[in-house]
């Protein structure tokens, strides 16, 4: 199978690993001005991370938002995340009004990729899956552990899970403790990538240690890094344009 995924004119899986970069802002106008911001930074897409905002279960505030932000950004793919707290978000959530704030998005048309977290259990993540897709837009179904880094084969275990669920593009960011973590997290990258995968994945470990993974992650299997504008959004991302010239550069050796 084609392990290629197009949004608008990107194709996520081909070439040189894609590069994410986050908005974040708690008022309209800060997440406008971030917008506004990314025309002088090399990136492919951007992920909006509406837990951020003021009032982020505030469905017409949001679609408002997201009209300017596509008038500013135009032909930039768009990835909505509310990434609740237990996976590192600034806000906790209901079930219900989780699905319901994804599914006013999706059937607005306002954006291209939208996130949904694995642990909110396979019916929510099912119904997200095929409304989204039923209204074209793709999915990244997503995991991420602040506190540890799991056994290979978990890791492995939870993209499969995932793709199995009907992922575009499986994720799952860890948090290494040691070396040792980060190079599990390569591995179990490698083995979903050449063994299992039928799309595209996104890995990486975060923080201090994880740097790297944000870096090489590529020639182990992830085809989506993610760098920083004004703010990072997770921890060990690497300034946007800074991952860009890094990575242009190994690129010429390759």
């Amino acid at each position: 199978m084609d392990k290629l995924v197009k949004v608008r004119d990107l194709i996520i899986g081909d070439g040189i690993p894609k590069i994410c970069v986050p908005i974040i802002g708690k008022t309209r106008e800060e997440v406008l001005e971030v917008a506004k911001s990314l025309s002088d930074i090399n990136y492919d897409f951007v992920e909006w991370r509406v837990d951020w905002l003021d009032n982020p279960l505030d469905l017409p505030y949001i679609t408002e938002i997201l009209k300017e932000l596509r008038s500013i950004l135009n032909n930039v793919p768009i990835l909505f995340t509310f990434r609740t707290a237990i996976e590192g978000g600034e806000e906790e959530i209901t079930k219900e009004d989780y699905y319901k704030l994804n599914y006013g998005i999706i059937i607005s048309g306002l954006v291209d990729m939208i996130d949904v977290e694995l642990f909110m259990g396979d019916e929510l993540v099912t119904a997200t899956i095929e409304e989204a897709h039923a209204h074209g837009i793709k999915v990244v179904v997503s995991n991420h552990d602040f506190e540890r880094t799991p056994a290979k084969k978990e890791i492995v275990n939870r993209l499969q899970r995932m793709q199995s669920l009907g992922a575009d593009l499986p994720k799952i960011a860890v948090m290494p403790v040691d070396k040792t973590d980060v190079l599990t997290l390569l591995a179990a990258t490698e083995e979903m990538a050449s063994t299992y995968s039928s799309t595209p994945i996104i890995t990486m470990a975060m923080g201090r240690n994880g740097v790297i993974s944000r870096i090489c992650g590529e020639f182990f299997g992830s085809a989506v890094t993610f760098g920083s504008a004004s703010h990072a959004s997770a921890p060990g991302q690497i300034p946007a344009n800074e991952l860009s010239n890094i990575i242009t550069k190994m690129h010429e050796f390759f």
